[in-house]
């Protein structure tokens, strides 16, 4: 209450006399509060948080990379003895919510457009943003160095290790880490490292991507911000999608800095380890510490990950306590029911006929998602697709190749990926969708199939239950389902 009532004084003296309300928005991993604010017909976001130094850094850097005309989130207002300041409302969608995968777990190209769209910016960041950024002002520390090498290691180690029982002899784990931190640190570290370079921090606003939550940047090392996004646990991106982007981020960053590819890929797995054990440390601490359901969901991928580089890749170092470690946990079962103890989030998808009423939800908890999809053109009108449903090849091709379909999916999308995201963050366990349309036999069913495939690719962890209404009363006339 008290970050609201702050939040709300501030308002009055940012807008003077106009009428305005508040709605908090979902709370996040950090101790940052935001609030959407509206005022007739604009929005804008206000932020509570208590470490001054932290808004400093975020305001100073907002700032630097406006001037430059990146695409970082406008200050309006700030109020830093009150630990408060305003940003331009970027809307609700992240590059998390848009990623969308094929059947064989590749991004689909307007996915991966949105990747490298963003990726195309990051060398700006790095590049320019380094001219420009006072690194004193940087929080909690002016560089990506020795220290804070070991802080992220020694995270790993207290917060998952530890607290997931892993066995491991204390000084040989310290002499890797100080082996390892020896090899990161023979690269060169002038640039800027954004540090929390991954898709819930970049914006989708208006087809374009915009950057937040930057506040913890620093001076670093290429080779760490694209290591975040291509192996960021809740995407949980394809093999061949990372080296794809990889590539078309050296081909972006030699434009601006000519690097070398085979000595850039000689630091860049072991970049790659000591941000996957940093993400790991903080699963554990909120997660396995904590007992926060969304930071439990992403072990297993994370776990999935580690499992793809010790297959895959050989670092030009020595790290043999540190090596069984990552073997123990990749093969250990204990520490993957750790993080699947919470209960999964259960969204139930139902096709149905207008004609028959609207579907009843008989469980506890009320409310969803009812999609009309009778604007959308109907197979139904044609005499080849009557015998036929919205799971048949012949009328999937059809609805796929009408535009009105597809912006119409896209849009249902936007609204049940971020209510999925909320819905994973606030502990919920049960979301209902339903899809109607005149008959129950076309569109709907379609619009459900999708709807099921598009989730189970997004959100693995997710239990999906589908129901076609009308098509299950057509198989079975005795069904209790009406």
């Amino acid at each position: 209450m008290e970050a609201e009532k702050i939040i709300a004084e501030a308002t009055r003296r940012f807008l003077g006399n106009k009428v305005f309300r508040t709605e908090a928005l979902p709370l996040s991993g950090s101790n940052r509060r935001y609030f959407r604010i509206f005022a007739g017909n604009e929005t804008f976001i206000g932020v509570f948080n208590p470490d001054l130094r932290e808004n400093r850094a975020f305001i100073h850097i907002s700032k630097q990379f406006a001037a430059l005309s990146l695409p970082v989130p406008s200050i309006l207002y700030e109020e830093l003895e009150n630990h408060v300041y305003f940003l331009n409302d970027l809307g609700n969608t992240t590059l998390l919510h848009t990623l969308s995968k094929d059947e064989d777990g590749r991004l689909t190209p307007a996915s991966k457009n949105y990747y490298q769209k963003a990726i195309a910016y990051l060398p700006l960041f790095q590049i320019k943003g380094s001219d420009v950024i006072d690194y004193s002002i940087c929080y909690p520390r002016e560089a990506f160095d020795r220290q804070s090498m070991m802080w992220d290691l020694n995270y790993f180690k207290y917060y998952f290790a530890r607290l997931a029982n892993v066995p491991f002899d204390e000084q040989k784990i310290e002499n890797d880490f100080e082996c390892l931190t020896d090899f990161l640190c023979q690269t060169e570290r002038k640039y800027f490292l954004y540090r929390d370079f991954q898709s819930r921090n970049i914006m989708i606003f208006n087809d374009e991507p915009y950057f937040i939550d930057y506040q913890g940047g620093r001076r670093g090392a290429l080779h760490y911000d694209i290591a975040s996004i291509l192996f960021e646990a809740k995407t949980f991106l394809h093999p061949d999608d990372r080296q794809e982007l990889l590539d078309f981020y050296i081909g972006e960053l030699n434009k601006l800095h000519p690097v070398d590819k085979d000595s850039f890929l000689e630091f860049y797995y072991a970049y790659v380890y000591i941000r996957l054990m940093q993400a790991m440390g903080a699963y554990g601490f909120r997660g396995l510490y904590e007992k926060k359901e969304l930071f439990l969901q992403s072990i297993p991928m994370a776990l999935e990950h580690l499992r793809w580089l010790r297959t895959q890749v050989k670092l030009p170092v020595a790290l043999p306590e540190l090596e069984r470690v990552w073997d123990y946990l990749i093969d250990n079962e204990h520490i993957r029911q750790l993080a699947q103890k919470s209960l999964p989030l259960t969204v139930k998808i139902i096709s149905f006929s207008y004609k028959k009423g609207l579907p009843i939800d008989n469980s506890d908890h009320g409310g969803g998602f009812v999609f009309d999809c009778r604007a959308v053109v109907n197979p139904g009108r044609e005499e080849r697709f009557k015998t036929l449903t919205g799971k048949d090849e012949a009328v999937i091709q059809y609805l796929e190749s009408d535009s009105s379909a597809q912006l119409f999916f896209a849009h249902v999308w936007g609204l049940i990926a971020s209510s999925i995201l909320t819905y994973q963050q606030r502990g919920f366990t049960y979301l209902s969708v339903a899809f109607g349309c005149t008959g129950g036999q076309h569109r709907s069913v379609y619009f459900a199939e999708k709807l099921c495939n598009q989730i189970k690719l997004s959100y693995p962890s997710v239990r999906i239950e589908l129901l076609h209404r009308e098509l299950e009363m057509a198989e079975n006339p005795l069904s209790d389902n009406h």
